[in-house]
């Protein structure tokens, strides 16, 4: 755990390690998905043509093996989601950001943006990207995430649907989703949601593959072990992925 904070330290110095990210692929009706785990919340999807960057963060460096991306969505207005040093560091010239008011308020005037409110969606290139609640509870003015400054995401790729937390805690939205085939679920203390939340939410809406994402928090690392364990205790047909959003040399 210490060696992976050295490196997130690193990073914010503008000293970015070396190494490989992990994709994994699926299967959808449209075309083959890709998705590649980048840094804490940051991902990136690929499917046919289009790329969609998710959160960048962590610096330029991390990106250079990746072409331009097509579409960024972003969740929040914090810098561990709304990064202006990463964004100037890649090619966005044709790149839509879509994303809550918040961060559009944010945004430098030359970017193209779509604002989405949560529960609201737009088509691009056959996939359907759907805005969902993310927020902290009780929902009151002491809340580091309120209700409706930002956006969760669910992307739907034909018969596949990907949900994207954001910073949320274990919402009664979240726990009603449904048909939820990969999910990537946060958990971090203070900023977000325990690791029992995570579980007793994920047990409830039940996707079919599950990431914990984004669960570097105050006192370091949350236990994605364990995290893996509750879950699959209760329902081992929900297959918990392990993967480096934290990497080490």
């Amino acid at each position: 755990m210490k060696k992976a904070l050295l490196i997130l330290f690193c990073i914010n110095l503008g000293i970015v390690p070396s190494y490989t990210q992990e994709s994994d692929t699926f299967s959808t009706s449209i075309g083959e998905l890709k998705i590649t785990p980048v840094l804490h919340g940051s991902l990136i999807l690929e499917i046919n043509n289009t790329k969609i960057f998710v959160d960048p963060y962590g610096g330029e460096q991390l990106y250079k093996n990746f072409s331009a991306p097509n579409i960024i969505l972003i969740t929040d207005i914090h810098g561990d989601h709304l990064n202006q040093k990463t964004l100037d560091g890649i090619n966005t010239s044709n790149s839509e950001f879509i994303v809550p008011q918040a961060v559009k308020d944010k945004l430098p005037a030359n970017y193209k943006s779509t604002i989405l409110k949560n529960g609201q969606g737009v088509h691009r290139d056959n996939i359907f990207i759907e805005a969902t609640p993310m927020y902290n509870l009780p929902d009151d003015e002491t809340s580091r995430h309120p209700k409706g400054r930002g956006n969760g995401y669910i992307l739907t790729f034909g018969d596949t649907q990907v949900y994207i937390s954001g910073d949320t805690e274990d919402i009664p939205e979240m726990r009603m989703l449904r048909n939820i085939d990969i999910a990537f679920v946060c958990m971090n203390l203070p900023y977000t949601m325990d690791i029992y939340q995570a579980a007793n939410a994920v047990l409830e809406f039940k996707p079919k593959i599950v990431y914990p994402f984004h669960y570097r928090g105050k006192d370091g690392l949350s236990d994605v072990e364990a995290f893996k364990n509750l879950v699959q205790k209760e329902n081992n047909s929900i297959d918990v992925r392990l993967r480096n959003w934290y990497p080490q040399n």
